[in-house]
């Protein structure tokens, strides 16, 4: 039997409600709601001033946000439609609780909304400031935050708070279904093989999770949502609508950037060539050599060799020699041979090379999606068939090697980690200004105080949730507000909204800034 899959809520009642809609409500129609939701909200509108790898400023040559989504969207779209036409997939996504293809377009459209300015780069610099200055234990995280989003700080659905979207909806959106930290257990970073995403990085003992999609603010929305899948899935695995979404971005992403970065010349010929062609040549003797002395080298094809080591390392299960192989064998072919073979040039031909290796890259990835009843835990229940699994993982070793670890775009980097690091400092003073503090933006003020009543609640209903561990001291929910409310008001900006409200408060504007700052 199908399981309810409606809304959170009666526009009506409060945030803590739990009561999901009737299941003879249209379903159908009510995704549709949700999708429509989604794609009217400011926050997706936003997405369109909001770097993906570097600013696209005006160029229209670079994907932003809100480009990206729309791509990722069309794809989780057809591959959802793929799964449920499929006589082989069809019933095995109904056990597993369902593969609507709106409800993966919804989660697609919303599954970047809590990017902050400056893409991943933000979404770093946030995280430390939340963690180190703002005293948020949980820090800040683009998929939380998309799930703060569409469930408290958006307004713009019946109940005045989020967007009321349906529970299968929600769980769409959670590619990381967990909190930060092992407040609630059993949490799957404490599993023998922890899912992706759900371990510490190495280089940050002790802060919980590299990934997660809700804060302790959400943790009842996230519960809420998952609770019709609860004998479904497991509780740390994916929805597979949200697998779906999952696997659309890691196709949009592995494809569209090479694409952007081929038109602005950023990518070229010659080092991709040299580097797939002396893995390729040497790869029996690149495999001798000892962990250490590959680490040190930048010799062609020795950064392919140390990918499939880190393959091995965290994807043992799903790893296969010969598989990657091939795949280096297939991206140097259409890639190397084919599309960096001549520059880009604006001519018609560079335009239909373009879409020729697009089309070609989306067409076979699509089509090498499968639904895995027992899957590794490293992996959703929608995954990618072994050839192209591998090679999405070289193309988007490409793109890692080639243009994000460029010294240039380093540079460029570093200059917008200080300028949020000093927005937000800017931003704390002024909170912290007993003569000024009144004269806040009016959308910071809602922030603070929509924040002060989650932490208030949690105080008394789940203290655990902020104490960490009993006796560990009062909480600051003032402090803890002001924090939160910073974070959720500098993610919600563009890139050039940051700098130009930070020009504003160091006093390099003459022009009094307006409610364009804010949503």
């Amino acid at each position: 039997m199908r399981i309810d899959r409606t809304r959170r809520r009666d526009a009506g009642e409060g945030r803590a409600a739990g009561s999901l809609s009737s299941a003879g409500a249209d379903v159908a129609t009510e995704f549709r709601v949700d999708r429509d939701r989604i794609a009217a909200s400011p926050f997706f509108a936003r997405l369109g001033g909001v770097t993906q790898v570097v600013s696209a400023g005006d160029s229209g040559l670079l994907h932003n946000r809100l480009t990206h989504s729309l791509k990722v969207a069309q794809v989780a779209r057809t591959i959802a439609e793929r799964l449920t036409s499929s006589p082989e997939y069809a019933q095995l996504c109904e056990k597993l609780g369902g593969c609507d293809p709106d409800v993966a377009e919804a989660a697609a459209l919303a599954h970047d909304l809590g990017h902050p300015p400056f893409g991943h780069l933000g979404e770093q610099v946030l995280d430390r400031i939340a963690r180190h200055r703002l005293g948020l234990s949980d820090g800040f995280e683009g998929n939380a935050q998309t799930f703060r989003i569409l469930t408290t700080t958006d307004v713009r659905g019946p109940s005045g708070i989020g967007l009321d979207l349906t529970a299968a909806v929600r769980a769409g959106v959670l590619k990381y279904p967990w909190l930060r930290l092992p407040l609630v257990r059993p949490h799957p970073s404490e599993m023998d093989v922890p899912p992706r995403g759900a371990a510490e990085p190495s280089d940050a003992p002790g802060t919980g999770s590299s990934k997660f999609s809700a804060y302790v603010t959400e943790l009842h929305d996230l519960e809420q949502a998952r609770q019709p899948f609860a004998d479904k899935i497991e509780s740390w695995q994916q929805t597979v609508e949200a697998s779906v979404m999952d696997t659309a971005d890691d196709i949009a992403y592995a494809i569209h950037d090479l694409q952007d970065f081929h038109r602005i010349g950023v990518l070229q010929h010659a080092p991709v060539a040299g580097e797939l062609r002396a893995w390729a040549e040497q790869a029996h003797d690149l495999r001798q050599l000892e962990d250490a002395q590959l680490a040190r080298s930048r010799k062609p094809g020795h950064s392919l060799e140390r990918l499939r080591r880190r393959m091995h390392v965290k994807d043992a299960p799903l790893v296969d020699d010969d598989a990657f192989h091939d795949a280096v064998a297939r991206v140097r072919e259409t890639l190397v041979d084919g599309l960096l073979a001549r520059a880009f040039d604006g001519s018609i031909e560079s335009e239909q090379a373009i879409a020729a290796f697009s089309e070609q890259w989306t067409e076979r990835l699509v089509e090498g999606v499968e639904v895995v009843p027992d899957p590794s835990t490293r992996s959703g229940h929608v995954t990618l068939r072994v050839p192209q699994w591998h090679e999405v993982q070289v193309l988007k070793f490409v793109h890692k090697r080639f243009v994000l670890e460029r010294a240039d775009l380093a540079l460029h980097q570093r200059g917008q980690a200080s300028l949020l690091s000093t927005l937000v400092d800017e931003l704390r003073q002024w909170l912290l200004d007993e003569r000024e503090a009144h004269r806040i933006p009016r959308r910071l003020h809602d922030l603070v105080e929509l924040a002060e009543t989650e932490y208030a609640l949690l105080v008394r209903e789940r203290p655990e949730l902020l104490t960490g561990a009993p006796g560990s001291g009062p909480v600051d929910i003032r402090s803890l507000a002001r924090g939160r409310s910073i974070v959720d008001f500098v993610a919600s900006l563009t890139d050039k909204q940051a700098v130009v409200l930070l020009d504003a408060l160091a006093g390099r504007s003459t022009a009094p800034w307006s409610d364009s700052f804010v949503l």
